[in-house]
């Protein structure tokens, strides 16, 4: 019994195992559009009736996840204290536990998942160097894109709670603080939305300081990936 559950929750080289990962990525997704959605303001009283049903279904199947994942883990407490096993607890607590910060922002992290099943595809001599080049770097710039779209939704989230307060009309939603966001990272700055509060100017700082790191890395790894590919087949 345990062992069918483990090659469910935990492998996902079974029909069954890479459903049961697909259906959690799937809802993570829907529980962050939710969650995102819920920022808006204005909307009617019936939407917020769905999605705090959306929450509670999602909160209820990601605990039983996270039940699962413990009980067929080999190592009980390592899980536990583990980088999967704390955002997996983080991602569900604030719904039992009134703590006055809502973490489901967090869930986004569990996302991290989805990159042992993606699969990148496959033409004169450029075009098949440039196709080296990609196969060579490919499971960096699968992990650099997540972790890019990652780091614009979080900052999205950090700027709405630094600034909604102050300047309501502006940051009115995590949709409409989207906008900063890619601009901010991306260090194009125009000036059309910026930070008034203390701490919406410090956490800006430090996004532009992961922007400039974010710039950076792609175009280090296809040059330095392009040059040894050039090299290679000149020889």
């Amino acid at each position: 019994m345990i062992a069918s559950l483990k090659s469910i929750v935990e492998r996902q080289d079974t029909r069954a195992g890479l459903y049961f990962d697909l259906v959690i990525q799937a809802l993570i997704v829907v529980s962050l559009v939710s969650f995102s959605v819920e920022t808006l303001p204005d909307i009617s009283e019936e939407m917020r009736l769905w999605l705090s049903r959306i929450e509670v279904a999602t909160v209820a199947i990601f605990s039983a996840e996270y039940i699962l994942r413990l009980l067929v883990a080999d190592r009980r407490l390592r899980f536990v204290f583990s980088f999967n096993g704390l955002v997996d607890l983080l991602a569900v607590l604030p719904f039992y536990v009134a703590t006055g910060v809502d973490l489901r922002s967090v869930r986004i992290l569990r996302l991290f998942r989805v990159i042992r099943i993606l699969k990148l595809t496959r033409f004169s001599k450029a075009a098949e160097r440039i196709r080296i080049v990609f196969k060579e770097v490919r499971a960096e710039l699968s992990l650099f894109l997540v972790m890019s779209l990652f780091v614009v939704y979080l900052s999205s989230v950090g700027i709405y709670y630094f600034e909604s307060t102050a300047q309501p009309e502006v940051f009115s939603s995590i949709f409409h603080a989207l906008w900063w966001s890619v601009v901010t990272l991306t260090t194009v700055g125009y000036g059309d939305i910026y930070p008034i509060t203390a701490g919406g100017k410090v956490f800006t700082v430090i996004v532009l300081m992961v922007g400039l790191g974010m710039i950076a890395v792609p175009t280090g790894l296809i040059t330095s990936a392009l040059s040894d590919t050039k090299g290679s087949t000149e020889e």
